[in-house]
């Protein structure tokens, strides 16, 4: 079992730089292509007004300081004061585009993303942390958004200006030109060795972030288990070392970012003496300006400005590829648990209250490690079946088949007579109302977690809680059934809260109701007000209760004992208790139970 904190195994997919990525990320800003457009037909305007600047420097110094023309020298300012004025303005509507653009594709990358995650079976849920998600959706969406404001974009803007620098300065002097690119070729290289040296750098930092916020996400969520067991030593330093993991991940990456940042100012700076010591000779031999010199070396710097910069921008292409990757590849990941195509949905029911049907079930969550094994057994229409034995036999797996959160290995599960693959999975799970053990209540009202925004009259909703018996606790609540929960509900009891559930299954009046342990967390005289109002809440619905309470389930029209994955015994409660058999026994243990009562035995009334 890996160690806690370690459960990031994140495939390292494609190279840092992978032009199916790039691509990827073009389609998904198709939407902001007109915004992308416009912000690429600024570059070239931009560049312009970049290049205008040493030019009009160098005719100040050649046509009119070294003339002594004042007059043109004022026009040559005026010129060069409103390039200015129209760079920063072009730059100014630059930034806010590419802000823009890089804002609507996080949204449109994260609204895809949730859609996508609500999609996916209960298995991919089994098999990955919530935090681990949550990077996805937050952290790496994020990092994406990032190669449009200061990464794709900025880098063709980049090229476009370094396009116009080389062209002017072959125009001006191809061979101070040539001076000047002599260091490109080392400079080249200096930035291939530190790419290589970064890719996995960037990479593994995203990976230790998602660690990091599966670890906090479990343990915040489990912080009661932490505090009760005097454990938060423990879990800190856990986390210490996990965000000591993260931050040498992060250091290792910002070490190459800060190498290759020094490496291109020193090149410069060389480039930047020879042109000065070889446009220096010229000068004195009369074959170049002073004022073409002093060009040259604007030309210069804004040559090596974007390459010095490449660092930044390196950062933010490889930390966007290596997300990319990541959500690209759960994009990719397909449902397995998927509706039909609609001409082999069921169309209308067959019945109003349906038969269920196990038909030779085999079932494993993992490789052969079967939980149901030749599982049959049926559950005729109106007929209230209890479903027992110890744990680990599959009774919650048998709920989970029913409603499609999983699909069986072999065989069949039958609703109204059609296997559950053939049903559309929105209008089976309407059909198939589950209330679980585990109850997750949502932040907000009452009401809003018991109808979770489904159009519902008041009178259902009321009918619905008074059928759970949860009626007279909300009402004592000082807002009712306006009253905000907590986050999880934490707020109410734990029996409250299970109460809520029941009653949300309540409320889309489901023709098949399945209660997975749906009393184990309530008080003996919560459960007993539940089981009295049993037989008017399974009236006219065909009902599975699944328990290890054998009381709950000794009134229902039959009972299973599920045993090494299928049916070892049926009957009803007293025929069971009186054959002696597995039932009996698992009856004789809870009634032995060492509270002296047994957790088998009703509460006094």
């Amino acid at each position: 079992m890996p160690e806690r904190g370690s459960l990031d195994h994140d495939e390292v997919l494609g190279r840092a730089f992978d032009r199916r990525l790039a691509r990827r990320l073009w389609a998904a800003a198709r939407a902001q292509r007109p915004l992308l457009y416009g912000t690429l037909a600024l570059f070239p305007a931009i560049a312009l007004a970049e290049l205008a600047q040493p030019y009009l420097m160098k005719v100040a110094i050649d046509d009119h300081i070294l003339a002594g023309d004042w007059l043109g020298l004022s026009v040559t300012a005026a010129a060069y004061a409103g390039t200015l004025g129209v760079l920063y303005a072009l730059r100014s509507l630059e930034g806010y585009l590419m802000a823009l653009v890089g804002q609507r594709v996080t949204h449109d990358l994260r609204e895809a993303l949730f859609g996508h995650l609500l999609r996916l079976e209960a298995g991919f849920y089994d098999r990955n942390p919530v935090g681990r998600l949550m990077t996805r959706v937050l952290n790496d969406v994020e990092a994406v958004s990032e190669a449009f404001t200061s990464g794709l974009l900025a880098i063709a803007a980049d090229v476009i200006t370094l396009a116009g620098v080389v062209a002017v300065m072959l125009w001006m002097d191809w061979r101070l030109a040539l001076v000047t690119f002599a260091i490109v070729p080392l400079l080249a290289a200096v930035a291939a060795y530190f790419r290589i040296r970064a890719r996995d750098a960037y990479r593994e930092a995203r990976r230790r972030l998602a660690t990091l916020n599966a670890f906090l996400q479990e343990s915040l969520q489990g912080v009661t288990v932490v505090q009760l067991f005097a454990r938060e030593r423990h879990e800190h330093a856990i986390f210490r070392r996990l965000n000591d993991d993260y931050r040498r991940a992060l250091f290792n990456s910002t070490v190459f970012e800060a190498s290759l940042y020094s490496s291109v100012e020193a090149l410069g700076a060389v480039a930047l003496a020879l042109l000065i010591w070889y446009g220096g000779g010229q000068i004195g031999a009369g074959a170049l300006t002073f004022g073409a010199l002093v060009a040259f070396i604007q030309y210069t710097n804004r040559f090596f400005l974007p390459i010095r910069d490449l660092g930044a921008k390196y950062t933010v292409m490889q930390s966007a590829m290596a997300s990319a990757e990541r959500i690209f590849g759960l994009l990719d990941r397909e449902p397995t648990i998927v509706a039909p195509e609609a001409r082999s949905v069921v169309p209308e029911p067959r019945s109003s209250v349906p038969a269920i049907e196990f038909q030779s079930v085999w079932f494993a969550y993992d490789g052969d490690a079967y939980v149901l094994r030749d599982c049959t057994f049926r559950v005729a229409a109106g007929e209230h079946v209890g479903l027992v034995g110890a744990t680990g036999e599959g009774k919650s797996t048998c709920a989970r088949l029913l409603i499609r959160a999983y699909d069986v290995t072999r065989g069949r599960v039958l609703v109204d007579g059609v296997d559950v693959r053939d049903w559309d999975l929105e209008r089976l799970r309407r059909r198939v109302g589950t209330v679980f053990q585990d109850t997750v209540l949502f932040t907000g009202t009452v009401a809003d977690n018991v109808t979770l925004g489904a159009p519902v009259e008041p009178d259902a909703l009321g009918h619905a809680l008074e059928a759970a018996r949860a009626r007279d606790f909300v009402d004592a609540l000082p807002r009712r059934r306006d009253e905000p929960l907590g986050e999880r509900g934490a707020n109410l009891s734990h029996g409250q809260r299970q109460l809520l559930a029941i009653a949300r299954a309540l409320v889309y009046n489901p023709a098949i109701l399945v209660l997975d342990e749906a009393t184990s967390s309530v008080d003996p005289e919560s459960e007993w007000r539940i089981r009295e109002a049993m037989q008017r809440l399974l009236t006219g619905r065909t009902s599975i209760t699944i328990a290890h309470r054998l009381s709950t389930v000794q009134h229902a029209d039959r009972i299973l004992v599920l045993h090494r994955g299928r049916v070892h015994e049926e009957g009803t409660h007293a025929a069971l208790v009186r054959g002696g058999g597995l039932y009996a026994r698992l009856w004789e243990l809870g009634l032995a139970a060492p509270d002296g009562t047994g957790s088998n035995a009703a509460p006094a009334r």
